[in-house]
């Protein structure tokens, strides 16, 4: 099967910084990907390199055998790059079908298939987007960039500043469209155990390069590499980690 993102040496920064360092990594189509590692360790700079706005330095970018190393954000849009960055970036002067409609594009996720993924949406379909709650605001970029029906699906924190159960929600709903629905995505999240039992695979940045990579399962099952790289104890695990048992594991081609 053919890589649907190949990405090749591939350095990057902002001005003269250079923040990621000779980065390799391979996604085939309907594989997961988690991006961790502590604060300031490259792991938004990976996102916004892949999506074109940082300066580059090095490497190559491929997606679905198209290079985009050289080509701007709204063309790597155009080619199939769903972005859901920190700042969630809804339109708040539109309401939340204006929002979704302004975007969507011919494909499988239309807005309805969206409302039906994130209930709270449809009952707030008239408010406006400054109406929402942080949560909602967050589901709405989700289903924003679902409705732009990507390839690939980038999501920068998603779960960050949110109430604990609003978290909940969004994970069952990413589990459904990453696990359920076989979205190609690439996560970024600090918190490793809120993310590793969504994904296939799992990689660590640390100082802008991969110090670690390997499966999920592999991640959850290895407390010393949790330790050691990112500085927390390894917890029991989540019953929702425990449908990785049920689910083959597709490990993204990950070089140091």
């Amino acid at each position: 099967m053919s890589d649907l993102l190949a990405l090749q040496g591939v350095s990057a920064g902002y001005g003269d910084a250079v923040v990621i360092s000779n980065i390799d990594l391979r996604l085939k189509p309907g594989e997961s990907l988690a991006v961790l590692g502590r604060n300031g360790t490259g792991k938004t700079t990976l996102l916004n390199t892949i999506i074109g706005v940082t300066r580059h330095r090095s490497g190559t970018i491929v997606l679905d055998g198209q290079n985009l190393t050289s080509a701007r954000p709204d063309k790597r849009a155009h080619a199939g790059i769903g972005w859901v960055p920190q700042e969630r970036n809804i339109f708040k002067s539109l309401t939340v079908e204006e929002n979704l409609t302004a975007v969507a594009r011919p494909g499988p996720w239309n807005v309805n298939r969206a409302y039906e993924m994130f209930p709270r949406l449809r009952e707030r379909r008239s408010n406006l987007g400054n109406q929402l709650s942080g949560g909602e605001q967050q589901m709405l970029a989700v289903a924003r960039a679902l409705v732009l029906n990507p390839k690939l699906l980038l999501l920068d924190e998603p779960t960050e500043g949110l109430a604990p159960i609003i978290i909940e929600e969004l994970l069952a709903a990413l589990t459904r469209i990453i696990r359920g629905e076989g979205m190609s995505a690439i996560v970024v999240e600090q918190h490793a155990q809120k993310i590793l039992g969504v994904t296939d695979s799992a990689l660590i940045l640390d100082r802008g390069a991969i110090v670690h990579a390997s499966s999920s399962r592999a991640l959850i099952e290895d407390p010393a590499a949790l330790e050691q790289h990112l500085g927390v104890t390894a917890k029991k695990k989540p019953a929702r980690c425990r449908s990785l048992d049920h689910h083959a594991s597709r490990t993204p081609h990950l070089e140091e």
